[in-house]
């Protein structure tokens, strides 16, 4: 019998050069005329806000900016961001910036309607039952994909672990893909945030609960990131890869809100919360060896990767062509030179019991994966990034 399955789609998308100067069409399309902007200091020094915000205030919007959400945001964190928020009763979340950013707006915007704490929310203890204020979400990297999925990610320090809030309520009403706000990203987020995207798309298309609607997303995704990611490394200001990295990572977020992500995500989650790692990086470096690990459980579906990866396959074998896809992928981070030095970041030996017993509780993604993974298989893992 075949299993049931659903899309999930963003209320309206506007991309390509300079789609930026549209933000205040849209904003006024969704009838509000006082908007929050969460962005964070990186994104607000480099000046990527003020042609947004001069366009809104322009149209005769008033526009408050909150600039602080840090690179890993706790609970505590973005409790601090929604009640700025709520302070300046602002009618609409507009997102600029990469995951974190964008995440925090998503969650604000659900606060702004819904008279829950944070923390409950995280534990699960509450329900949703109003959407939202409306939300306006603007990527400066082509990484998460935050602004195509319903998931949020908080950082929970008391128990070290990222913990995920899904929830269908947190779909963004509009997004703006304009490369040109991508194009001064340096080199390292460029690598780690792409790789991300690509981790995304690979975990979707092998997870149990991947299906046609986000297979065809999950594909493209591959593809466009695949044939633009070095070029966008290499080349900065290439607007033709930038944007394809960009509507690459968008698309590996529409397939997350049809599949999920599975071990690599779950791994990288104790990373991230007890050593700070950033989240693309701490995916990247764990890409390769966890798809190594599965590959013998979805060797057709890495056979597709491969050709979506533009990978000369013909006259492989099903298994040949799946180990010239986990080889790019060891390729890519040494192209891009993905690397992350966890001794410095005190990560031992000793470590790993922690890490393990943290990755162990992140079942929502570890029951999506291909193939089971014992503490034993993490603990190999794990030490081989050592």
């Amino acid at each position: 019998m075949s299993k049931q399955y659903s899309l999930l789609n963003i209320g309206k998308v506007v991309a390509g050069a300079n789609s930026i100067e549209q933000i205040a069409v849209l904003t006024n399309q969704c009838g509000v005329d006082n908007v929050v902007i969460i962005t964070d200091q990186g994104v607000w020094n480099a000046g990527l806000v003020e042609k947004p915000k001069t366009i809104l205030e322009d149209a005769g919007i008033r526009v408050h900016v909150i600039n602080n959400t840090p690179p890993e945001p706790t609970v505590d964190q973005v409790d601090e961001i929604f009640q700025a928020a709520k302070a300046v009763a602002c009618r609409m979340v507009i997102g600029i910036g990469g995951g974190s950013s964008i995440d925090t707006a998503k969650i604000v915007s659900l606060l702004l309607t819904n008279d829950v704490a944070l923390r409950d929310l995280v534990k699960g203890k509450v329900q949703l039952v109003r959407r939202g204020v409306p939300t306006l979400m603007v990527p400066t990297t082509a990484g998460t994909g935050a602004e195509a999925t319903p998931n949020a990610i908080v950082l929970v320090p008391e128990e070290e672990l990222k913990i995920g809030i899904v929830n269908e309520k947190m779909l963004p009403d509009c997004v703006v893909l304009d490369p040109v706000m991508t194009l001064n990203l340096p080199k390292a987020i460029t690598a780690n945030t792409g790789m991300d995207a690509l981790c995304h798309a690979i975990e979707c298309y092998i997870s149990k609960k991947a299906n046609p609607l986000s297979d065809t997303f999950a594909l493209k995704a591959v593809e466009l990131i695949s044939r633009s990611i070095r070029t966008a490394y290499n080349e900065g200001q290439n607007l033709a890869a930038r944007e394809d990295m960009l509507v690459g990572a968008m698309y590996g977020g529409v397939a997350i809100a049809s599949s999920g992500t599975t071990a690599v995500h779950a791994l990288s989650y104790p990373l991230g919360g007890k050593y700070h790692i950033p989240h693309g990086l701490s995916n990247a470096i764990l890409l390769p060896d966890v798809m190594k690990f599965n590959m013998d459980a979805c060797e057709e579906k890495c056979k597709d990767l491969a050709v979506a990866m533009g990978l000369d396959v013909s006259g492989c074998t099903t298994r040949e062509a799946a180990e010239k896809m986990i080889a790019e992928l060891y390729a890519l981070i040494e192209d891009l030179h993905v690397t992350c030095d966890l001794k410095a970041k005190g990560i031992d030996e000793a470590a790993l019991d922690g890490m393990i017993e943290a990755a162990a509780k992140v079942t929502r993604l570890l029951d999506n994966n291909p193939k089971v993974v014992t503490k034993d298989d993490m603990r190999a893992i794990y030490r081989k990034l050592l």
